[in-house]
């Protein structure tokens, strides 16, 4: 299977699923984006996913969430690709999403599969189906039933990947078998990227014949996952496997509560950001610091 390129590069190795950086109160931070970005392009991070789940996408307005992809656009200036975060639980909302992403230079979407209202499949191949033929912007299909109840099935899957423009999945099932069975039955003649979307199966998915891993864990080492993430893919197994062992304390202690809390207290750990989120989001409880701090350390993302 031919692997996918945006522009010029084959689109692989360790994506960064990157924070939103915020000031007092939750407002935006532009000034502390563009030091992530400038951060991660120097670290060696392979693309950029701006305002996805870890991007706080529940809680930015319409008009933040269009300036966020505009801005990483912007300011990445095409140095790595800007994948764009444009699902919703609403068709016309993520194709509104994605028609504002083609418009400002964004290099892909990533389309999370409906969430709450618990579409059936042929609902969630419809859904996509309109985003992708509503704009000719590539849209990774993102599939995390853990926390949107919905799972877009292999079958959907193959269904979608017949569509021009649907050209890669974020796969946050965990379930390597079901990684595998989607290999086989691909077609062979489309790209179709495959990225894993849980940090701590990441290494495996890769050398089953994965292309990469959006990353939560890439936050705050970034230069190690993208280490790790091409030791896999060049199939340097003993040095892929001890950079990820280095890592794992990250991949796990960084879930230790919901997902954005303990990254934005460990990236405000190491200098990076204010720790700041948006209610329902809470700052890591106390109890759970020591926990955070202690695989930073471990993972040398912290002195």
């Amino acid at each position: 299977m031919p692997q996918l390129h945006l522009g010029t590069k084959p689109l692989t190795g360790s994506l960064v699923a990157v924070v939103t950086p915020m000031g007092a109160g939750g407002s935006l931070d532009p000034a502390g984006l563009d030091a992530l970005l400038d951060w991660h392009v120097a670290e060696g991070t392979s693309g950029i996913v701006i305002v996805g789940t870890t991007g706080e996408s529940p809680t930015v307005t319409i008009d933040e969430h269009h300036a966020l992809i505009a801005q990483a656009v912007r300011h990445v200036g095409g140095r790595i690709p800007v994948i764009a975060g444009v699902g919703a639980n609403a068709t016309a909302e993520a194709i509104a999403l994605t028609r504002h992403a083609h418009a400002v230079g964004a290099d892909a979407g990533l389309s999370v599969a409906p969430y709450y209202n618990k579409p059936m499949q042929e609902g969630l191949y419809r859904h996509f189906r309109a985003i992708a033929e509503s704009s000719p912007l590539p849209i990774i299909v993102y599939n995390v039933p853990g926390r949107t109840v919905s799972d877009v099935s292999t079958d959907t899957l193959l269904r979608l990947a017949e569509i021009p423009n649907i050209v890669g999945v974020k796969d946050a099932t965990g379930d390597l078998v079901r990684h595998v069975d989607l290999i086989r039955r691909l077609p062979t003649d489309k790209p179709f990227a495959l990225f894993s979307g849980n940090d701590d199966t990441a290494l495996p998915y890769m050398l089953l014949g994965g292309h990469g891993v959006i990353s939560v864990t890439a936050n705050v080492a970034p230069r190690a996952m993208a280490a790790m993430c091409a030791a896999a893919l060049a199939g340097d197994v003993a040095t892929a496997r001890a950079q990820n062992q280095r890592l794992m304390p990250l991949h796990t202690k960084l879930f230790v509560e919901a997902n954005p809390i303990a990254v934005k207290w460990a990236l405000a750990e190491m200098g990076k950001i204010r720790n700041e989120l948006r209610l329902p989001m809470t700052p890591l409880a106390a109890a759970n610091q020591d926990v955070v701090r202690s695989a930073l350390r471990e993972a040398g993302a912290l002195a």
